[in-house]
């Protein structure tokens, strides 16, 4: 097996991250690809911003800081164009990068990707499209996110109760849900209650930066207390994949800065169906009318959420569908179709 190297130049994180607060969904699915190679056997070396040397879960994790090795068998530049040449003597090179394409058109990527010629992989069919076909590279690929532990074995806890999740950015329409919510879902829902994870922990220094724009669609939240709404921390993985299993629908409209959406992809995976509109990537996390509804209008949105949380039988065999169908690509699968390139 050969030597993988990985690199990331964003906020701190490390593998033991996950395991101790909310971490953003780039971020997850670097820690979670770098273990699913280690698990397939390779030696496997992620660097990244502002740690400390540690190997957990089979990965050598340090300090991007220190400098990174001269050659290695596949080499993944994660997001930045800054790190495309830090490893010259790879025999692959890989960027992965994690949203809308639109941004590599500027000269100082597109002289690098030019340079370096790496296979760029998107996460879906929507990211792709972001990318015009005369942008240079070694090649294209799509390798959705995979699902990881615990998510991908969740055991649910019989019939939900009307408890609705939102677990994304808040920047990213929480302010136009709370709206539907409190006109249209609400009243129609008997005893409903919204739940929000969410917050700029989750997002490092992008976080901190946009925290007061955050703080203002929260602070809306909160004051939706006897509509009920309920504004809660964002947990770590372990922790989210137990409310998901008590969950009983995930309300998320979409954004087009996305492009892939493990909040969608996590929920469904452990059983908990979806009520979203055809905005960015988040249709093709949903099976329509399987696993949940693509909604086509704000009114069918608020039609589709009340339905999923009054009616237990159209409820129930959607949650089972969504764990039966959207649960099986896991990250060992998305490891070997990295390796396969």
């Amino acid at each position: 097996m050969g030597l993988i190297v990985m690199a990331d130049d964003g906020i701190p994180f490390d593998g033991l991250t996950p395991t101790t607060g909310p971490l953003g969904g780039a971020e997850s699915a670097f820690v979670s690809l770098a273990e699913a190679f280690s698990g397939n056997g390779h030696e496997v070396a992620a660097y990244t911003r502002g740690g400390t040397e540690l190997v957990y879960n089979g990965v050598h994790w340090r300090p991007i800081e220190g400098g990174l090795p001269e050659n290695c068998d596949l080499y993944i530049a994660n997001r930045s164009d800054k790190l495309l040449g830090l490893v010259p003597g790879a025999i692959k090179r890989v960027f992965w990068i994690h949203n809308p394409a639109r941004y590599l058109l500027k000269w100082r990527y597109l002289s690098k990707l030019f340079r370096w010629r790496p296979v760029i992989v998107f996460s879906g069919k929507f990211h792709a499209s972001s990318c015009p076909k005369w942008v240079p590279s070694g090649g294209r690929s799509i390798v959705p996110y995979g699902i990881s532990e615990p998510f991908g074995s969740c055991v649910r806890q019989g019939i939900a109760p009307p408890v609705a999740v939102f677990t994304s950015n808040p920047l990213r329409s929480l302010d136009w849900l709370l709206d539907i919510w409190s006109e249209r879902i609400f009243p129609n829902a008997e005893n409903a209650e919204l739940h929000i994870y969410s917050g700029p922990a989750t997002y490092g220094t992008y976080g901190e930066a946009r925290s007061l724009a955050m703080e203002v669609v929260l602070e809306k939240a909160r004051l939706l207390e006897n509509r009920g709404v309920k504004v809660l921390e964002p947990v770590a993985k372990t922790e989210l994949a137990e409310i998901y299993s008590k969950a009983r629908v995930m309300l998320y409209r979409g954004d087009e800065g996305e492009t892939f959406c493990l909040a969608i992809g996590e929920s469904q995976a452990s059983g908990v169906p979806a009520v979203v509109q055809d905005i960015g990537c988040v249709a093709e996390r949903v099976i329509e009318g399987q696993t949940g509804y693509v909604s086509e209008s704000d009114e069918d949105f608020a039609k589709n959420a009340v339905s999923l949380l009054t009616n237990d039988e159209i409820w129930e065999t959607q949650s089972l569908k969504a764990q039966e169908k959207q649960g099986s690509w896991r990250w060992g699968q998305a490891a070997l179709a990295f390796e396969n390139l």
